[in-house]
């Protein structure tokens, strides 16, 4: 078995700068707390904590004796500012190549540049990036959504802009966002701010992966850089893992790799790194000893030449027990074959499997001519039947099925006919990070892809069953799919950008914007993850397998409810939510408001609305214009007032006759 370690593999310059300022702060008897975790890995933030480090989330949580450290990811200008205010003492451990960006989009910005942002806009250093734009800035994570982005504001492609990227993106990726901005966006200024190490880590971790039968990518499950090495990795090698400890190492998946290739996140501590190296190669060397002594069936096969013995005989049960079955082999002796020679799951009963009468085919392991009995074995006979059905199955390339009988690390353990299969966690589900746990107890339906005769050791993947599965319905979805066609889907994931549904075998994409009338920040605030939903469909390409998928519902347009209930005229009570210097802006109905024009605040003059107005209070309303077509809605005030007015004028001039 070969190891390799990739030389890239672990803390990069920036993180270990930031870790460094707070050990070093520590070694100096200071008090230290830092803004968010200082890195992503839980292992050495806890052994910060344990020295007293803290973790706030605002510098408002820092006291006065604690030095406040910002984390390498940075963080806004704003940030700074409340720092200042406050009298903190702080270090700035934000990497440098970060700093580069900040120095950046703030000078560009300030400018009149729009920034553009190649980044995952909830990472914390995209968000330390926007907090020092002073111009509008726009965001994307893959070239799906920077199309997307200016298709849906094409002036943009006019606007000087300035691009920037976030440091550990996917370099793969930036590379076709840099085709799209170059061809489209002409007046762009284009900066490459992705971290060098992050590039190399990247190119060795591709070239590594290519070139291993098992990848192991060690690093915190949150970090951002440690994710993007995982899906470099999977990639090129099926059997990629992510792990944080040696804890987590997939030992059952290990034992059959010949070259195993190792890579670490940039926030992974050099320590971990070598646990894991030390504990995999202890438990390998005790799996190659275990491995060097005969196995169990070769000396059985040699013990058949020194008991009396046919080998394989045929019997009837003649009784059940809790512990063993007994069967009438037509000898003088007793067959018994005890429970765990009856079948190699170790949950089953035996009253489960046979009844008196049933007939089996056994193989003798041992005759005891003193007690008159003869141990029997069905579950070495189903083993030594099942493993050439093994061999077949591989050959043909045909699905056989089996039960799931244990949950181990790396996977789980199929019987199928006495045989137990391997099955890798990335190959037992329809995707990777599904909970293995449903799967105990039941009976799945895999392929076989993978024998070593010599250990009789089998690997099978329930995916390929389930790839399959999902391409029959696949070309049924697409051979009846049509614009407008409603169906009932669950919602798969979730990304900044939209909701992911499976309608029947196939994914479709709800756009964000598809979700809701009103504006929102992100889909989870209309759906979650497993939630049966009501779609259509509003466009197909058949060519490049894509689907856009309609959400939300014709009748709960608020503008339709507006042009239904609210004609112009109408009084009714608004909510203000918005001052302006030339007006305030009024929620009418969720998802639409109208501008109050500070003419027509009050029938006398108003120099500011904010003196007459505040955000949250309610007034009184009349509706006095309404442009469908550009989506606008003039209010007033001042016509209620008037209106009063003249009712009050009326009804006196009414008395005044009367008298």
């Amino acid at each position: 078995m070969k190891i390799t370690v990739a030389r890239s593999a672990g803390f990069c310059f920036g993180v270990s700068r930031a870790v460094n300022i707070v050990e070093k702060s520590l070694d100096q008897g200071k008090k230290v707390c830092t803004l968010g975790t200082i890195i992503h890995n839980p292992q050495k933030v806890n052994e910060l904590k344990k020295r007293g480090v803290r973790v706030v989330e605002s510098p408002d949580e820092a006291k006065l004796d604690e030095t406040l450290v910002i984390r390498s990811h940075g963080v806004s200008q704003n940030v700074y500012d409340t720092i200042n205010a406050l009298g903190l003492e702080y270090k700035d451990a934000t990497c440098p190549f970060v700093l580069k960006i900040h120095k950046i989009v703030a000078e560009h910005s300030a400018e009149g540049y729009s920034i553009l942002i190649a980044g995952d806009e909830n990472h914390p250093e995209v968000k330390g990036i926007i907090g020092h734009c002073k111009s509008e800035y726009y965001i994307f994570n893959n070239s799906d959504t920077l199309a997307e982005l200016l298709d849906k504001f094409p002036l943009l492609k006019n606007k000087p802009l300035c691009a920037v990227v976030q440091t550990t993106f996917d370099k793969k990726e930036w590379k076709k966002n840099l085709k799209i901005l170059q061809k489209l966006c002409t007046n762009a200024k284009i900066f490459d701010t992705i971290c060098s190490a992050t590039s190399d880590r990247q190119s060795e971790a591709e070239v590594l992966s290519a070139n291993s039968d098992l990848m192991l990518v060690i690093g915190g499950k949150h970090s951002s850089n440690t994710n993007k090495l995982y899906k470099i990795c999977q990639k090129k090698c099926s059997q990629t893992y992510l792990i944080e400890s040696a804890e987590e190492l997939p030992f059952s998946a290990i034992s059959g790799a010949d070259r195993i290739g190792i890579t670490a996140g940039a926030s992974t501590p050099e320590s971990i790194i070598k646990e894991v190296l030390v504990t995999m190669t202890e438990e390998i060397k005790k799996i190659e000893e275990s491995e060097a002594e005969p196995k169990f069936e070769e000396l059985l096969e040699e013990s058949f030449k020194n008991y009396n013995t046919d080998g394989r005989v045929h019997g009837v049960v003649v009784g059940v027990t809790p512990t063993e079955v007994r069967v009438d082999v037509g000898r003088k002796q007793t067959g018994i074959i005890p429970l765990t020679e009856l079948s190699g799951d170790p949950n089953a009963k035996p009253e489960d499997l046979v009844k008196v009468g049933d007939e089996l085919d056994l193989i003798i392991m041992k005759t005891n001519d003193q007690e008159g009995t003869i141990m029997l074995s069905k579950r070495l006979y189903d083993a030594q039947k099942g493993w050439d059905d093994i061999i077949k199955a591989e050959e043909e390339k045909t699905i056989v099925t089996g039960v799931v009988t244990e949950i181990v690390k790396g996977g789980v353990i199929a019987l199928t006919n006495g045989v137990r299969v391997f099955i890798p966690a990335s190959l037992a589900t329809a995707t990777r990070g599904e909970s293995l746990d449903g799967l105990l107890k039941k009976e799945v339906s895999f392929r076989i892809i993978e024998t070593t005769r010599q250990r009789r050791r089998a690997v099978g993947s329930i995916r390929s069953v389930l790839n399959d599965e999902r391409k029959q319905k696949a070309e049924a979805f697409w051979a009846e799919a049509e614009v407008g066609k409603k169906y009932t889907g669950v919602v798969k994931s979730l990304t900044s950008y939209g909701a992911f549904v499976d309608i029947g075998g196939i994914d479709g994409m709800v756009h964000i914007s598809e979700l809701s009338w009103s504006r929102i920040k992100h889909p989870s605030e209309v759906v979650n993850v497993g939630d049966t939903v009501e779609v259509y469909i509003k466009s197909l390409d058949k060519e490049k397998g894509k689907i856009s998928l309609g959400y939300r519902k014709d009748e709960d347009n608020p503008w339709e409810i507006l042009k239904n209930k609210y004609p112009v005229g109408t009084e009714c009570e608004v909510e203000v939510v918005g001052l302006t210097q030339f007006g305030a802006f009024a929620r009418i109905i969720p998802g639409i408001d109208g501008l109050i024009h500070v003419s027509q605040i009050s029938n006398e003059r108003v120099e500011k609305p904010q003196d007459v107005l505040s955000v949250g209070q309610k007034v009184n309303v009349k509706i006095t214009a309404i442009d469908f077509e550009k989506k606008r809605i003039s209010l007033s005030m001042k016509e209620l007032l008037i209106d009063a007015q003249s009712e009050a004028a009326d009804k006196e001039v009414t008395e005044e006759a009367a008298e």
